[in-house]
């Protein structure tokens, strides 16, 4: 049967949202009048009421049901407010329902959205009898597991807007939209509504705010020390300056708005200059704040510490100066007790001190070895008697260190006496074989200086008349390697040096040719018994052997010799046209052991693919190895193989020289402490000028 029901301009509700906000949603009022109904809630407020007795609200209830009973319609009793109630209310009201025929009981918390649905399935459950029984669950644990499913609904909304928000400036009426059909958004806002969905979007998107000022804020921290370098980086202009007044300073640099922009508004973070992604100024007010004034003094310390370093080192390096102890090779371990203080540790690592004591090291070093070089030179007659071959005896080596070690530039390399004695060593061997190579100031020797000036400087002028120096046919040079070993190279080379004139030149079928010898005595490998260098290309070579010893010798030096170009570009030494003589022994007479010796060297002659020459017959001349028709043999040989290998280069002939207006010798030392160019260049930028084939590659 149908209820009457008093509901005049009573609200229907149909959503949570629709509490406290019914001007936003649709006023739709109850109808008044006969309603047909099924059954009842009834509603007790279990919470402490202002100016309300619970005893009252209980007996309206009872009075209340008592009227409802009337009806035979299902009723469920619901307690409002559990979020509030008192436990006296509750124990109370759960007794009214024992009392009435053990009415259901359904403890709820609209505010909290517990067992709201609990009741109303609850009732339905009652009209339709078919449906399951509803389990009632008490408020509390309603209470949490409903959290529990907030909870998850929340992660996993959360994690939908972190996935869809990745910018700070996302709207909601935007982001919303994307998110309607998304079962995560759905379940959120089905659990707590719209409002607290919108409230977390706005959370993450403030938080997303905070992580984009922060990296801006640490970018600019990180670039202020090096805007600091660049503007103010003398310590004496900002020693004393507070940070305010180094503001003031950083804005009369003219590089300041490189640095730094001057914002209309402040704070920066609060402009929008933190979306201005393209400029990457520092905003000028971040100079007033606390990790800008740190920086600012951490950059103030950090150029005192400089300063202090910078002293630390020119002490250090001051006390290396002027100690006695430190000498030339002295180790750091022996060094350091004598040189080293409490501040130098406080100040500077010691690989700092290290690396300066090395640099000193080497200099003095080389100071030293100037200065015993220098001595070597004061004393050079000790070094006038020596065997040919350079090489001094122990007991010669003993002599010359008796004689210099009283002197204190002898002294000074007394740790290095290794060195002291390849010095002594390279010493005698540049008096035996004066060469750039041998010069004790290669490479800077003045010979290397001198031609490199004139080929770098004047190459053109020489490729200009490189046709006309070679289109003179009078004179043609040979250039001979005499190689022998025990003297017999430079023997020979004073024997043929006698049949020249006195200008070297050799006559040959009534023809004179220009004749430069090389001889060669030892290692081939070594640059100063080389058979080329950059000014002789040889045209040939004699090889000579008296005894089983220096024709092995012969051999050796020759296939060195073939080795070390093979490869090269320039490798015209493999087929050099070689010459094997035998010479005599000074009173020795032809026997078994002149025989043996003629024979061993046709074997190496066929070996080396070489011309062998029979030796000379003894008396031809006192202190003849070879006499003066072999010599000449030789030489035609020489010029036919350079003529069949296009190999002939031509000077310019004496005449040339003869028709100049004035000739110069010039002479540098090596160490002079003026420039060659100086010298030179008069004279080089002369129009008449040309460079000479009939010396060295110095000379024009």
């Amino acid at each position: 049967a149908a209820t009457k029901l008093a509901s005049a301009e009573k609200l229907m509700y149909f959503c949570t949202d629709q509490l406290g906000l019914e001007q936003d949603f649709e006023q739709k009022q109850m109808p008044d009048g006969k309603l047909l109904v099924d059954g009842f809630l009834l509603c007790i407020d279990v919470s402490r009421g202002m100016n309300r007795n619970f005893d009252d609200q209980l007996k309206f209830v009872s009075n209340l049901y008592n009227q409802l009973a009337k009806t035979k319609k299902p009723i469920v009793v619901v307690l409002t407010k559990c979020d509030e109630g008192v436990e006296r209310y509750i124990r109370d009201a759960h007794t009214f329902a024992l009392s009435k025929k053990n009415l259901q009981v359904v403890e709820t918390s609209a505010r909290s959205n517990v067992n709201i649905d609990l009741a109303f399935s609850t009732l339905v459950q009652l009209i339709d009898k078919s449906r399951g029984k509803t389990k009632i669950i008490p408020y509390f644990e309603a209470l949490k597991q409903q959290s529990q499913q907030i909870a998850a609904a929340k992660d996993k909304y959360e994690w939908l807007v972190s996935r869809i928000v990745k910018n700070h400036n996302e709207t909601w009426s935007n982001v919303s939209r994307k998110m309607q059909s998304s079962p995560e958004y759905q379940d959120y806002v089905y659990l707590e509504g719209t409002q607290k969905a919108k409230k977390l979007f706005l959370q993450h998107v403030h938080r997303l705010k905070q992580e984009h000022i922060e990296r801006r804020r640490k970018m600019y921290l990180a670039m202020l020390p090096q805007a600091f370098e660049a503007l103010i980086p003398d310590l004496d202009e900002i020693d004393h300056l507070s940070c305010v007044k180094a503001e003031k300073l950083l804005e009369t640099k003219p590089d300041f708005l490189k640095w730094f922009i001057v914002l209309e508004e402040t704070p920066w973070d609060a402009t929008s200059h933190i979306d201005n992604m393209e400029n990457e100024r520092i905003p000028f007010d971040l100079m007033e704040t606390q990790p800008a004034e740190q920086l600012y003094e951490a950059h103030l310390e950090k150029l005192r510490n400089e300063r202090k370093r910078a002293e630390m080192r020119r002490a250090f390096k001051e006390n290396l100066e002027t100690s006695p102890f430190i000498t030339p090779g002295k180790p750091w371990e022996e060094a350091r007790s004598f040189i080293m203080n409490e501040d130098f540790y406080m100040w500077l690592e010691e690989s700092i001190y290290m690396d300066i004591y090395s640099k000193h090291q080497k200099q003095i070093i080389e100071k030293a070895k100037e200065e015993f070089q220098e001595l070597l030179l004061e004393y050079s007659e000790l070094f006038y008697e020596l065997e040919l071959d350079a090489k001094p005896s122990k007991e010669k080596m003993g002599v010359i260190q008796d004689v210099l070690g009283e002197e204190q530039r002898f002294k000074a390399l007394q740790k290095l006496q290794a060195e002291r004695d390849a010095l002594i060593l390279k010493h005698i061997h540049f008096v035996y074989h004066p060469t750039k190579e041998t010069c004790p100031s290669c490479p800077v020797c003045v010979d290397s200086k001198i031609e490199h000036l004139i080929n770098s400087r004047f190459i053109r002028a020489s490729e200009r008349n490189q046709k006309n120096l070679l289109s003179d046919p009078n004179i043609d040079r040979i250039n001979l390697v005499i190689l022998g070993k025990d003297g017999l190279a430079r023997e020979l080379a004073n024997e043929i040096r006698a049949l020249c004139t006195n200008d070297d030149k050799y006559v040959i079928e009534g023809k004179m040719y220009e004749l430069s010898l090389r001889p060669i005595e030892g290692n081939v490998r070594l640059p100063v018994n080389s058979f080329q260098t950059p000014t002789f290309q040889p045209h040939g070579c004699l090889c000579l052997y008296n005894s089983k010893e220096s024709l092995s010798y012969v051999v050796e030096s020759i296939e060195k010799s073939r080795e070390s170009t093979i490869g090269r570009r320039d490798n015209h030494l493999v087929h050099l046209p070689l010459t094997l003589i035998l010479v005599n022994k000074r009173g020795d007479t032809s026997g078994e052991t002149l025989h043996s010796l003629v024979q061993q060297g046709q074997q190496i002659a066929s070996k080396l693919q070489c011309v062998f020459l029979d030796p000379a017959s003894t008396g031809i001349g006192y202190g003849r190895n070879i006499n003066e028709k072999q010599i000449s043999q030789v030489l035609k040989g020489l010029l036919d193989s350079k003529r069949n290998l296009n190999l002939v280069s031509s000077t310019s002939s004496i005449k040339d020289l003869a028709d100049v207006d004035l000739r110069i010798v010039m002479c540098l030392m090596c160490g002079d402490p003026f420039n060659a160019d100086d010298i030179l260049l008069p004279i080089l930028q002369s129009q008449s000028y040309r460079p000479s084939q009939c010396g060295s590659s110095s000379s024009v």
